[in-house]
């Protein structure tokens, strides 16, 4: 097989960081493309700035990843328990069949909640809720 016959089994890297955004009660933070070690390791500070913040309601939005490996539920699950400890709550936005699945064969979907709507994230946790 030559090199450039190669590049159709390349993965594709997204240049696209994530982004991070209020949206009513909460603070959002969209992930694009594969969420890989090296996603993990560029996303890692990130997620920990705001994970460690005021907010207490902080929603990870999946909906444009194509790809997710142990690395990246790591990530999740690192979130998660840094935003639960501080007593926040953390929602996961997904509807990817394989990051589901992922979610499930890991038993991970019971912790980290997937909703198919950033609206269904909202819903959950009303801006109106009681903190500890």
């Amino acid at each position: 097989m030559r090199q450039d016959e190669l590049k159709a089994y390349a993965r594709e890297e997204s240049d696209q960081p994530p982004r991070v955004y209020g949206l009513d009660h909460a603070i959002v933070i969209e992930l694009h493309g594969e969420v890989d070690v090296v996603a993990f390791q560029r996303s890692a500070p990130l997620v920990d700035a705001v994970t460690a913040g005021p907010d207490p309601v902080v929603i990870i939005d999946l909906s444009q990843i194509t790809f997710i490996d142990c690395s990246g539920l790591s990530l999740l699950m690192r979130a998660h328990r840094r935003v639960t400890a501080r007593g926040g709550r953390l929602c996961i936005v997904c509807t990817h069949p394989l990051t589901l699945r992922m979610m499930r064969v890991t038993a991970l979907t019971a912790a980290l909640s997937p909703v198919p709507t950033l609206s269904a994230a909202l819903l959950l946790d009303p801006p109106d809720r009681e903190m500890s």
